[in-house]
This record gives structure tokens, C-alpha cells and sequence, in this order.
């Protein structure tokens, strides 16, 4: 039997990711990089590079889902899913017993409320910066730290402060006379931790919290962010070994069970002719569904 793949893509606001699975759900390649202007260019390249990772070629994916932000922009996605859908099939694999999810990426923060992995219920964010990585991502600048910096320095702090903005700029005011005053550094980072934790915490008891919760994007790489949403949520948080992934595979994951789905019922499914580069794409009325 001919093995057959699938391939979930992320385009999101902040960062794009790409995933590879087989028949069996195992990971064969993944890349995540910084989203910039040109989507489609963006797309072919994360795509080339994963099918080099995983030693194969494009005809060899069978089936394609795009998710996240610019999903519409990946031109060779057999089909556009929200991912808000995929994100809670990608949590549910790593942390199958997973029943609230919490995604803070570049420019929202979502909650998810998860059951047998499937999404039930959510919430999500406004379109204000406040409680994203834009937000950490200002002040840091302003402080002159990396995104990197901020959590370690934050688990120095002995007596963190309270950051009451909620408005970026506010809150880079807020923080430079905190400095001003004598604050420590590390005080004045985890109270911004601990500011960005609580919104999303009073944002997900809507969903009602209780175990396992997950935490994944971009700020779940920040411990001092994370510290301060078990705090907030007065329960443990579980982080996946790379929190930037769920999206995508949950994507790779969904386009596996179309295709298994469709073979079991033989019933055929509607593929993207696929060519990366500079080629034009083009539907394909009937998708292959064997793997002989």
C-alpha cells in the first residue's frame, strides 16, 4: 500500500505554520515562520520547505487544509476551515482529556471549550491589543527587552505591580513611571504578566474553567505568563512541547479524516490540482481517495 500524507497550514496575523501527517497521525515535518505581506509567496515557501523536511513531493499530498487569518490566501488548500475548529482538534491530540483551550497569539486571545476533541463553545477576544503578544511585544520595546527576556525576569519578582491599562500606549506609560518610581524591573514585568492573564482569565470563566486546560500561541512560549494565568485560573496549565503547532495540525489531522471518511463510504472529495511556485492552481472535480 502507498503511503499517503496531509498537510494542515496556519496563516495567521503574527506567525504561519505548516504540518505534515501520515495515515497514522504521525508528525513527519513542520515549519513556522514570521507571516509577512505576500501570503500566497509565503505559503508556497513554508510548504516547499516542510515537503523537503519530510523527503516527499507535493502530488504526494492528498489532501490540504488551510486555517487562521489568511486562510483564503493558500492557493493550493483543498479546503478553508475557521480556526477556532482546528485549534481544538490539534489540542485534543496532544492533550486528549483537554476540556478548556486558551490560545493567546500576535493579535488575539481565544478560549475554547473542548469535549471528546471537539469544540463546543468559545470566546474570543475584541480587536484591541491588549491581552496578545502585540501587547507584550510593545512594552517589551519599551523597556528595551526581547519577547524572550520577559518571562525569566518575571519569576525574579517578589512584589509585582498592578498594570492598569488596558490600551497599549496607556500601559507603556504606565510602565515607564513605574520605573520612574523605583519599581523593580522584574516587578513591573510580572505585574504586566499578570494584567494580561487576568483579562483572559475573566474573558474564559464565561466558558466555565475546569481540567485539563491547555495553553498554546505565541505567549504560551512566556513561563512568566504562564505562572500568572495558574494564578489567575487557580488550576494547573499544560503547555504543548511546541504551542504554536495546534492550528496546523489540527488542520492535517481534520484533512486525514475527510479523506479516511470519504474512502469508508466510497464517496469522492474535491482536490486542488497542486503545483508550487509560480504556477497557476486550478479544482480538480475528483480527488484520489486510494492510498494503493
Amino acid at each position: 500500500m502507498i503511503p499517503i500524507y496531509f498537510a494542515g497550514i496556519d496563516l495567521g496575523s503574527t506567525m504561519t505554520k505548516v504540518v505534515i501527517v501520515d495515515e497514522s497521525e504521525k508528525l513527519l515535518a513542520y515549519v513556522v515562520q514570521h507571516t509577512g505581506a505576500e501570503h500566497r509567496r509565503l505559503a508556497n515557501k513554508v510548504m516547499e520547505e516542510s515537503l523537503r523536511q519530510a523527503v516527499i513531493t507535493i502530488d504526494e499530498i492528498t489532501y490540504v487544509i488551510a486555517t487562521g487569518y489568511g486562510r483564503i490566501n493558500v492557493p493550493f488548500a483543498d479546503k478553508q476551515i475557521t480556526e477556532l475548529t482546528c485549534h481544538a482538534r490539534g489540542v485534543a491530540h496532544f492533550f486528549p482529556n483537554v476540556r478548556l483551550a486558551i490560545d493567546i497569539g500576535g493579535q488575539d486571545a481565544k478560549g475554547m471549550k473542548v469535549k471528546n476533541g471537539k469544540l463546543i463553545d468559545f470566546v474570543m477576544s475584541d480587536k484591541c491589543a491588549a491581552g496578545t503578544g502585540r501587547y507584550l511585544e510593545v512594552v517589551a520595546h519599551t523597556l528595551g527587552l526581547t519577547l524572550e527576556d520577559l518571562g525569566p525576569i518575571s519569576l525574579k519578582s517578589t512584589r509585582k505591580v498592578s498594570i492598569s491599562s488596558i490600551c497599549t500606549i496607556f500601559a507603556q506609560q504606565e510602565v515607564s513611571n513605574h520605573l520612574s518610581a523605583g519599581v523593580l524591573l522584574e516587578d513591573v514585568v510580572a505585574g504586566l504578566h499578570d494584567a494580561i492573564a487576568g483579562r483572559v482569565a475573566r474573558m474564559v470563566r464565561r466558558l466555565k474553567i475546569e481540567p485539563d486546560v491547555v495553553f498554546t500561541g505565541g505567549v504560551a512560549k512566556n513561563i512568566g505568563v504562564i505562572k500568572a494565568l495558574e494564578e489567575n485560573l487557580g488550576c494547573p496549565v499544560l503547555v504543548p512541547s511546541e504551542p504554536l503547532l495546534s492550528g496546523a495540525l489540527g488542520a492535517a489531522l481534520i484533512a486525514r479524516e475527510t479523506i479516511l471518511k470519504a474512502q469508508a463510504e466510497g464517496k469522492s472529495v474535491q482536490t486542488t490540482r497542486r503545483k508550487l511556485g509560480e504556477a497557476t492552481f486550478f479544482k480538480q472535480d475528483d480527488g484520489i481517495l486510494s492510498g494503493n
